[in-house]
């Protein structure tokens, strides 16, 4: 648990004005400082309400890093009639829980003061944390707010979820980041201006786009651009293009490929490949690999795509996927990354078909539904006397002694044999697969079950 007492007064949890990160320093203290999330926090807009009517519910904060979860929950302590009390996820135990959930209850007993949990990364608490809040949650003795980089639906016990309300927060865009940069630059209180740097347009446009969303990151990169400025022997009261590069070294990619993002771009990339869209295939996949994903992941769900979405309408995908995640596999990085890429504008430009995904799912069906149908005798091989006394593979027709090979002999059982699971497409080789299989129906047709 932090060392925040429980019912302190929140001021007493914000950061040193003066000696604090700029990011702190500058974090907004009311809903007419913020900056982005207009959907929540405009006049009439959902939280507004909620904070200005004093009528606060339990709440789950998700986005990304840096667009505002833990300022939401510290100025709705500044702005309520509430206790309130913070701790991490990282470092707090189910000791501490049930601690903290016991002096909110006494505190609500003795002063008739509910008080608001901000647990930060609340995706980290197990189950049996999360299970602790459950409780005093729907009995309404504590305000729980959580926030979370991860996606709730996989991170927060659905009974505690059920009973929270979960608000979506975005990434912030360039142009949301470059008003807090200038914030930053002429706020004489909290920020930078009693320095009075200027800043080139095109510095503050790169570092709008190095922080990707992120205010945290832009503030940051800021400030070490800033403190540059005073090391050097020369007065400067510039920031360039230069010192912004400087200063962030190299742009780092939000992206965490055992979370959230990790079903996003792969999602996307799937989608894209499936409609397509080879530029928006190849974007998504390098997003993926420059953010640390394991290319060969990449290649296994490609191989994958082969068949699940183009299957037999180009029978060489598969083969392309198969010999760019061994092309990698040999290769290496960064050589090898080039394989996939060809896979991926290769499979993306290919014609689709999903029939084999979908024959697939259908005869799952229809063996969960009739069982364990038994094999028609004439197909059975019968390699002992008494297998050919019980006519096992009596009346079988051995195809290339007949007419165009093609024996007029049924192989699905009785019960079936109506079923019709694969449905060629009309695109690429499947509308030759269409005609062969039209063919051999006719060449069928007057086969009867004895």
């Amino acid at each position: 648990m932090s060392n925040f007492d429980l019912f302190s007064d929140p001021d007493e949890f914000d950061i040193d004005k003066k000696t604090g990160p700029l990011a702190d320093r500058m974090r907004p203290e009311s809903l007419n400082q913020f900056v982005g999330q207009g959907h929540l926090v405009s006049k009439g807009k959902f939280l507004r309400r909620m904070i200005e009517n004093d009528q606060l519910q339990s709440l789950i904060l998700w986005g990304p890093p840096g667009s505002g979860k833990t300022t939401m929950a510290h100025i709705i302590a500044h702005s309520t009639d509430h206790n309130f009390t913070s701790f991490s996820a990282v470092f707090s135990g189910i000791k501490s829980v049930r601690a903290v959930m016991e002096q909110s209850q006494s505190r609500l007993r003795i002063y008739g003061r509910k008080t608001i949990i901000f647990i930060d990364e609340i995706h980290r608490f197990n189950k049996a944390q999360q299970d602790a809040f459950l409780p005093f949650v729907e009995k309404g003795d504590i305000i729980l707010i959580g926030a979370t980089t991860e996606n709730p639906s996989f991170e927060v016990n659905s009974a505690l979820l059920s009973r929270c309300r979960v608000l979506v927060l975005h990434a912030l865009n360039q142009r949301q980041i470059g008003m807090i940069i200038k914030q930053a630059l002429d706020d004489d209180k909290n920020g930078l201006g009693t320095e009075k740097l200027n800043i080139d347009e095109d510095a503050i446009l790169l570092l709008s786009n190095l922080a990707n969303g992120d205010a945290r990151a832009a503030l940051t990169t800021l400030e070490i651009a800033y403190q540059w400025t005073k090391i050097e022997e020369e007065k400067i009261d510039r920031i360039t293009v230069e010192m912004i590069k400087e200063a962030y070294q190299k742009k780092t990619l939000r992206y965490d490929k055992t979370a959230d993002q990790h079903y996003n771009l792969i999602s996307a990339l799937h989608k894209s490949l499936r409609g397509s869209h080879p530029d928006a295939a190849l974007y998504w996949m390098v997003r993926m690999l420059e953010g640390g994903e394991d290319p060969l992941y990449v290649a296994r769900r490609m191989i994958r795509f082969a068949s699940e979405d183009i299957g037999n309408a180009d029978p060489n995908a598969l083969t392309v996927a198969i010999a760019a995640r061994d092309a990698y596999h040999t290769l290496g990085s960064p050589e090898g990354e080039l394989a996939l890429a060809q896979a991926a504008i290769y499979l993306a430009t290919a014609p689709k078909s999903n029939s084999i995904y979908a024959a697939y799912r259908q005869v799952t069906a229809v063996i969960k539904k009739t069982g364990n149908l038994p094999v028609p005798l004439h197909i059975l091989n019968a390699p002992t006397r008494l297998m050919k006394s019980l006519d096992y593979g009596k009346g079988y027709q051995y195809d290339h002694d007949c007419e165009d090979n093609i024996a007029p002999q049924e192989c699905l059982p009785r019960e079936i044999r109506d079923e019709k699971f694969y449905e060629p497409s009309r695109f690429g080789f499947e509308k030759e697969i269409k005609k062969r299989l039209g063919w051999w129906e006719k060449k069928r047709s007057n086969v009867t079950f004895s």
